[in-house]
């Protein structure tokens, strides 16, 4: 099976990324929807929203009124995740439609894979936000969180950003051929 052109696996992976695309979009506005109705809602349901649930033997309760703006806010964060994951996959989305026109060192690309890098560099130091956060606001007794260092994340970013200046240079290798007579 042939990597580039039409009927190609890239075209495959063009058809699974716009489905994967659509789905974080669905995901979004539903987030979006029900975090919305948190904020709005809250004061008003939330003498109603008390209940005891139990975690790992340990019996806990929520609170909605004391609580309700500490889920706003994981909402926010989760809303700011998949904002990065949309522009993501809307990026590979572009650089696989090159591919399967069997034209991948366009210009555009070298600008598209930077943007997933830089995306992916935002996705890092949420996680790290999100667990300090955690670690700060929660009982040390409801979770335990940990902040630790993802080389492999790190090593991702980095990778990306290097196909990045390899698209470039192919790029400029190719508007060179095309001046060659």
């Amino acid at each position: 099976m042939r990597a580039l052109g039409p009927g190609s696996v890239s075209s495959f992976l063009k058809i699974a990324l716009d489905v994967v695309y659509v789905l974080i979009w669905i995901i979004a506005v539903v987030v979006a929807v029900c975090g919305i109705a948190t904020l709005l809602f809250q004061p008003f349901a939330a003498s109603h929203l008390h209940f005891n649930y139990e975690i790992a033997g340990r019996e806990r309760s929520f609170d909605l009124l004391r609580q309700g703006p500490m889920l706003a806010l994981v909402m926010l964060a989760v809303e700011a995740y998949l904002a990065a994951l949309i522009v993501i996959f809307n990026r590979l989305r572009r650089v696989f439609e090159t591919l399967t026109l069997g034209d991948p060192f366009r210009p555009e690309n070298v600008s598209r894979l930077r943007v997933i890098g830089l995306a992916l560099v935002a996705l890092e130091v949420l996680g790290y936000l999100v667990r300090l956060s955690a670690a700060w606001l929660l009982p040390r007794d409801a979770v335990d969180v940990s902040v630790s260092l993802n080389f492999s994340g790190w090593f991702a970013i980095m990778v990306v950003f290097v196909l990045a200046e390899v698209f470039r240079e192919g790029a400029r290798l190719r508007g060179e051929a095309e001046l060659t007579i």
